[in-house]
């Protein structure tokens, strides 16, 4: 039997894989909008505040959450740009 498909169709494939776990990184970081400010400005809150662990983990857990978001969004413009797209397997 023989599957044929084109470079887009490739793409598109790759980029459905990036998006299914991109969705539920943001709806993580949603999760952060509770507090009413951006990462950056959270950051400062506690800078200048009493230390609260629970309120520092939260920090760290949103931290990795928007650098996930990042790397992510980051893969889906290489997808995008890709050139070079091949097929390797068993034959």
């Amino acid at each position: 039997m023989s599957i044929i498909v084109d470079g887009e169709e490739i793409k598109t494939y790759e980029r459905l894989k990036v998006i299914s776990q991109l969705l539920p990184i943001r709806e993580k970081i949603k999760q952060f909008e509770k507090y009413g400010c951006s990462l950056s400005d959270f950051k400062k809150r506690l800078e200048g505040s009493e230390e609260r662990f629970s309120l520092w983990d939260e920090y760290i857990e949103w931290k990795a959450y928007v650098a996930k978001e990042r790397d992510l969004e980051q893969r889906l413009r290489e997808i995008d740009d890709a050139k070079d797209i091949r097929i390797v397997g068993h034959q």
